[in-house]
């Protein structure tokens, strides 16, 4: 297959469906990790064309919205700064924080802007050596590796006005946080294809082999969560419990050494918070001490800060996939893309925006 249609056949679709229907025979729980697999899942009703044996749960994995509530208030207060320029990915200007949101600071005159690489704020502090230049360092092992190239550029141009706020967290350590938790109901897993294309998928096997579950390497295109689904459950019927890669166009088993060199280079593995979930041990990345100078939060001293969620917004339960959008009270009403209460309903791989923008209703 070389072209986007072609992984959106109708026909093709129809038959993996039918392949699903066909082989399950008992009650299956599956979560998809990444949210833009959420996002076609529900974009195209594949959820609710699945046999009623087949249950989908929507899993934390939008980076956006797992940021915690604290991290977003420090850069609030570093934004906040006259003498910093605030770089981020536009998804995150209107994540609410305690006290607002990124788009709003700079409505009030604040110099935050949107870049669409982190080599652009680089850029912009060569360009500008009296400003400090701050970057927003957020998401999975698929942003890491840019992330680290722009702090090595950084360095090599001796540049001192320029430091991120990092924010990067690990999957298997979420996917090992979901098994462990005693609620949990998940019986296989569709892994992220980007993020495999990074890291690879060697990671997930002893993960498979522990907790005795499938786990499926899987695109993002309506065909390629069909397959994905359809391997999971024939793992899940045989008794199986592999990791598997449906993705084989871009993933290969020991993904990509070069990008892995880099971060591995430039940050350390760390305990990370996530919102909705709390802390996960060894489940982010923070600067490693060589780059320490380049860590904004420590440049700017805004560690210690007080955070408060929003009492109407049940995230941290959608993100753990034990409730649904559908089941908050605020959902499309007090919670809209426009006035959103909690990051799942603004970020374009949150599940709330998903749901939401396929008019899924309470």
């Amino acid at each position: 297959m070389r072209y986007l249609d072609e992984y959106r056949d109708p026909v093709l679709a129809r038959r993996l469906l039918a392949d699903v229907h066909a082989a399950a025979t008992r009650p299956w729980t599956i979560m998809e990790v990444c949210g833009g697999q959420t996002h076609t899942i529900v974009r195209q009703g594949i959820d609710e064309l699945l046999p009623a044996e087949v249950r989908m749960i929507h899993g934390p994995g939008c980076p956006v919205c797992v940021t915690p509530l604290e991290t977003l208030d420090r850069a609030l207060a570093i934004a906040a700064r006259p003498e910093v320029t605030f770089t981020s990915f536009g998804d995150m200007l209107r994540v609410p924080g305690t006290r607002g949101d990124l788009l709003g600071l700079r409505a009030r005159g604040a110099d935050v802007r949107v870049v669409y690489s982190p080599l652009d704020a680089v850029g912009l502090a060569a360009a500008d050596p009296d400003r400090q230049v701050v970057f927003f360092a957020v998401g999975f092992e698929t942003t890491a590796p840019a992330n680290a190239m722009a702090v090595l550029r950084a360095r090599d141009l001796g540049l001192d006005n320029f430091s991120m706020l990092v924010s990067h967290v690990l999957v298997p350590p979420a996917i090992t946080a979901v098994l462990d938790a005693p609620d949990n109901q998940v019986r296989a897993f569709l892994a992220a294809g980007h993020v495999c294309a990074v890291m690879g998928w060697s990671e997930y096997e002893p993960i498979a082999a522990r907790y005795r579950v499938p786990i499926v390497v899987t695109g993002f295109e309506p065909l390629d969560l069909l397959e994905g689904i359809l391997m999971a459950v024939r793992q899940l019927e045989d008794g199986r419990h592999e990791v598997e890669n449906q993705y084989a166009r871009a993933v290969r088993r020991s993904g990509n050494t070069a990008a892995q060199d880099a971060v591995r280079r430039v940050f350390q593995v760390t305990t990370r918070a996530w919102r909705g979930i709390g802390p996960i041990t060894a489940s982010g990345l923070s600067l490693a001490p060589e780059f320490a100078d380049f860590d904004a939060e420590r440049r700017f001293a805004v560690g210690g800060l007080d955070s408060a969620e929003n009492a109407d917004c049940i995230a941290g339960a959608i993100l753990r996939g034990t409730s649904l959008p559908t089941d908050c009270a605020a959902y499309g009403t007090r919670c809209t893309p426009r006035h959103p209460l909690g990051a799942p309903m603004v970020s374009s791989e949150g599940t709330c925006a998903a749901f939401h923008n396929a008019g899924r209703t309470r």
